[in-house]
């Protein structure tokens, strides 16, 4: 045995892993970036149908290439409330069929002996892709070139795999070792184990793909390697789903579900198919003679079509079943009122156009939380009830947490691969979550104009309250507009909240006049009144801070 070809072999199989999971990388990052735009609207879709869920989840995944990023998009949206945990339960079924497609185009691109081999003319993107990466000026177009060189790359990986597994296909020693792995369940667990460790359950496909036509391994244990791989391939979610919200926690667990009862059912089958003298190797040979790749590649096809027909009548159930397992109890920081993000998670900086759109979920959460307080301070200065207090106290300690937290948030994914739209929106998100923030903040000024007054026995007069009640509805409806104009991009919203802005900077100006009448009238004390002008002028300033988060869409 000659140890350097041993060695060479060995550098060469690694190479060839680390290329075809930076492949699909690039591959997963760049057509996630590039359809990210269209994913809402698309799994808005889920509604309609069970199979159309199923469609949705393999149309994705086969587009973007990644079954972890399709579910980390479906834990976001069900967090955010635009589908329901039985939707993302048929969208994880589509997910599994969609996760095929790389083992398909592997199986493709290792056809070709004497002739120039598929697997060379695919690999040629590389090339183009980096032609177009390096002298292309548009994002979008250098999207494409990402996307084109990620695919080359799939072939070249590829190769280098190829490569080094038939060397050892030569070494009868290697032939012998790994024909000793003849148990279905062992099978099962080595490809669960060694998925969970490159974390990518393509890459584990095609790996044994590559083994199965060199004749490294059979073509059965191929079959069960890939069973294992489908359980492996959840260990990552359900790591990200132990600090994660509950949402995250049954989703994970719906997948490990799913994977783990398709691969049971086929076990069973496998054991039945044993007793009668066949095994899934004989099987496939006959249904696709002469095609090594093309057998283990429409196994793995066939399995998870066949488990998702299997585990889809019984979605509801299932959805039942995790939410026994995972209770709506609160949590712990919920029940010691600790403040959290309810829509982000580290785990998402993996998938930054996902990450970006649940910045926004959280934004418009926190922007909630700022005009809940507004409402609660100037209710408070009119009635000088204070049995809100702690709900307010609660909110502020909120909205500090958030403006911190996010900003970290979004400081680590600024250093991800972002498209330019993207980037552009986090930079007006910095501002956007100081500008609610500071909301927080003159909210909780008025909160001790109304402690002064308690303190000192005085109150507003009548008029005064009507003023202030007149003010709140006005901040009201230029919040609605805000918030439109934001989640939407809607111009149209942003054009009638600058007209209430200005209305409530006319209003405001009124409100001094008439306090001016009034203290001339005796109607109000001079220290009344100076806690009135302070408040006229704080809400004057939320408006302009909404105003702020509203214009970022010119922006972004």
């Amino acid at each position: 045995m000659n140890i350097a070809m041993v060695v060479t072999s060995v550098l060469s199989l690694i190479a060839g892993v680390g290329i075809f999971l930076i492949a699909c990388t690039m591959m997963s990052s760049n057509l996630e970036s590039l359809g990210s735009k269209k994913l809402k609207a698309l799994f808005a879709k889920t509604s309609k149908s069970k199979l159309v869920g199923v469609g949705v989840g393999a149309a994705t995944t086969a587009v973007i290439q990644s079954s972890s990023a399709t579910s980390v998009m479906v834990i976001g949206f069900v967090n955010a409330g635009i589908m329901t945990l039985a939707q993302a339960a048929t969208v994880i079924f589509g997910a599994n069929i969609g996760t095929t497609i790389t083992g398909q185009l592997v199986a493709l691109g290792m056809f070709g002996d004497s002739a120039i081999s598929t697997s060379v003319i695919f690999a040629t993107f590389a090339g183009i892709g980096a032609f177009v990466l390096t002298f292309a000026k548009k994002d979008r177009v250098q999207k494409i070139g990402g996307i084109m060189a990620g695919f080359g790359m799939l072939f070249v990986g590829l190769s280098a795999m190829s490569g080094a597994m038939a060397f050892f296909s030569e070494l009868d020693s290697v032939k012998n070792f790994l024909a000793m792995f003849r148990n279905p369940l062992l099978l099962v667990l080595i490809g669960a184990i060694l998925t969970a460790v490159v974390q990518s359950s393509s890459v584990m496909t095609s790996m044994t793909i590559t083994m199965v036509v060199t004749g490294l391994i059979s073509l059965n244990q191929g079959i069960y390697i890939t069973m294992g791989a489908n359980i492996g391939t959840c260990v990552t979610a359900m790591i990200a789903g132990l600090t994660s919200t509950k949402n995250a926690k049954r989703t994970a667990l719906i997948h490990l579900i799913f994977n783990v009862s398709g691969v049971v059912v086929f076990l069973l089958i496998g054991l039945c198919l044993r007793l009668g003298g066949i095994d899934y190797g004989w099987l496939f040979t006959k249904i696709f003679p002469h095609a090594p790749q093309i057998q283990l590649s429409m196994f793995h096809t066939i399995f998870n079509v066949a488990t998702v027909a299997l585990v889809l009548p019984m979605t509801n159930w299932l959805v039942k079943l995790v939410e026994k397992i995972v209770p709506d109890k609160q949590s712990g920081d919920e029940l010691r009122g600790e403040p959290r993000l309810r829509f982000v998670e580290e785990h998402m900086l993996k998938n930054p156009p996902v990450a970006v759109q649940q910045i926004k979920y959280e934004i418009m959460g926190m922007a909630k939380l700022s005009i809940t307080n507004f409402d609660i301070s100037a209710d408070l200065v009119c009635t000088l009830d204070g049995k809100r207090a702690e709900e307010f106290q609660r909110n502020e300690k909120q909205l500090n947490f958030i403006n911190a937290a996010l900003a970290g948030f979004i400081a680590k994914l600024l250093k991800s691969e972002l498209s330019e739209r993207d980037r552009i929106y986090l930079t007006t998100a910095f501002r956007s979550i100081t500008d609610l923030e500071r909301v927080g903040d003159y909210a909780e000024n008025m909160m001790e104009y109304a402690g002064k007054l308690t303190d000192a026995g005085a109150a507003f007069s009548e008029d005064a309250k009507t003023e202030i009640v007149q003010l709140q509805n006005m901040i009201h409806s230029l919040f609605g507009f805000v918030m439109s104009a934001y989640e939407n991009c809607d111009k149209t919203s942003l054009k009638k909240a600058y007209e209430i802005e200005e209305e409530i900077d006319r209003f405001t100006a009124r409100m001094a006049e008439n306090h001016i009448v009034r203290l001339n009238e005796n109607a109000c004390t001079p220290e009344v009144g100076a806690q009135y002008l302070s408040l006229s002028a704080n809400v004057e300033r939320i408006a302009d801070h909404y105003i702020n988060v509203a214009k970022t869409i010119l922006i972004s």
